[in-house]
């Protein structure tokens, strides 16, 4: 068994009582997985897992208080204090079925054979303060080559869990890795069993990936045919061309660059992955053999709720995207009533993530106009902060009159009420100095 000694890697005091408390009973115990590679990469890691030659009964013994996490599987989660950490037994597991659960597991004392049945390389490392760094597959050697590579056969490994293939895509975007060559062509084989995991794991993965430092490592997913089962939009989006002087880029390899020049939040990274989706279906092109793509943020609202809703993304995340996409190209007029009708329109939740959008669909142009357009962009900036600090009203949340004001002034209830206030509403983004309850009662009372 290939382990390092001299390694040492820091445990947290818990983690260190719960492997010395096994070991004190008779038994193996190391840190195991992403957590050793997170360590040896100077990362702080976000928790800790361990594994153990105890069964799960024999671990519930030694200490006060288990939760039964995933007992069938040799998962119990030990509580110190109201920290909880997954203790696994040893395992080999069983054939695969549905690309994605072993039909059974079978317990062993053997540390190879556990680790033999892990994803990538990187992931397969156990450590302990006893016996230093197990790495029986070279991990440490594919962190050094900076290279994701699947423990022994990838195939196996592939058909064993397809979601490892978005898997391989999301760690070499998290980690600016290259992903080794047969573990590449075993995913080019079986992207198509994908079909087989569920939306919301593909969800998770997706969104980590473009979450990731390098969220155009998506063009992996592209090229290994895993984008062609889990998001085929994006695929047309890659093979439409955008001959426009506006443009450098495909529609896709466009996308990819924007995501790039967008901060790594989920509804900024994933309004980029979606704020073109429509253009592959609304190309034209002009007698001058230019391609204009008229009506895609509309058509492209509409796709990315379509495939959102297939993702099962909340609604919360859809209808922020959604709004940057609808409205990623819309032409704000550069004044101060100009730029309160937008707010309106576009809604006060939903305007602050615009700007960033609107900023990395430039950076990610051709150099076409780019400072007059740039120029534009700053000084909608600064009319949009202005507003702001001006407290204008652009909603009826901050209109000086109510719907009991008006029915208080002699109006009856009903819907004519939602009528007149949004009319007064449109009085007052024209003019702020309009927005006092008296003034505001007079027009409806003249109106009505």
């Amino acid at each position: 068994m290939k382990g390092f000694k001299n390694m040492r890697i820091e445990l947290p005091e818990k983690v260190k009582q719960i492997i010395t408390t096994i070991q004190a009973a008779g038994f193996e115990a190391y840190a195991v997985g992403g957590c050793v590679r997170d360590s040896l990469l100077g990362r702080i890691p976000d928790d800790w897992d361990i594994t153990t030659s105890a069964k799960p009964e024999q671990i519930k013994a030694l200490f006060a208080r288990t939760i039964d996490t995933g007992i069938q599987h040799g998962t119990v989660t030990v509580m110190l204090d109201k920290e909880g950490f997954e203790v696994t037994t040893y395992r080999i597991d069983g054939k695969y079925e549905d690309s994605r659960h072993p039909k059974e597991v079978t317990f062993t004392a053997n540390l190879t054979e556990d680790l033999k049945r892990r994803d990538f390389t990187i992931n397969a490392m156990a450590y302990n303060e006893t016996e230093g760094l197990i790495d029986i597959f070279d991990g440490k050697g594919d962190i050094e080559r900076k290279l994701i590579r699947c423990v022994g056969e990838a195939r196996e490994r592939f058909k064993e869990d397809a979601l490892r293939m978005m898997r391989a895509v999301r760690f070499s975007a998290q980690l600016g890795y290259a992903i080794e060559e047969n573990t590449r062509a075993a995913m080019k084989e079986l992207a198509p069993t994908l079909k087989n995991i569920s939306a919301e794991r593909i969800q998770t993965e997706l969104v980590k990936l473009v979450t990731s430092p390098n969220p155009d490592y998506l063009k992996i997913a592209y090229e290994t045919g895993v984008t062609a089962v889990i998001l085929p939009e994006f695929d047309k989006m890659m093979e439409t061309e955008q001959k426009n002087p506006h443009h450098c880029y495909s529609v896709g390899e466009h996308t990819l660059c924007a995501m790039k020049h967008i901060k790594a939040d989920k509804v900024l990274r994933l309004s980029m992955l979606f704020h073109d989706i429509g253009k592959p279906d609304t190309l034209t092109i002009d007698e001058k053999g230019i391609y204009h793509f008229y009506g895609h943020p509309e058509l492209g609202k509409e796709m990315t709720r379509e495939v959102m809703r297939r993702l099962k993304f909340d609604n919360d995340t859809l209808y922020k995207v959604m709004k940057m996409v609808s409205f990623h190209d819309y032409n704000i007029s550069p004044t101060p009533k100009g730029m309160r009708r937008a707010i309106y329109k576009i809604g006060e939740d939903a305007m602050p993530f615009l700007f960033p959008v609107k900023q990395a669909d430039l950076d990610a142009q051709s150099d076409y106009q780019r400072e007059e357009k740039q120029n534009t962009l700053n000084n909608l900036k600064e009319i949009y902060e202005k507003v702001l600090a001006e407290k204008d009203c652009v909603s009826l949340k901050t209109l000086a009159v109510t719907g009991s004001d008006l029915i208080a002034a002699g109006m009856k209830p009903g819907k004519e009420i939602g009528e007149v206030l949004n009319r007064l509403l449109q009085l007052v983004i024209d003019d702020p100095e309009c927005n006092t309850k008296e003034f505001l009662l007079q027009q409806a009372m003249e109106n009505s």
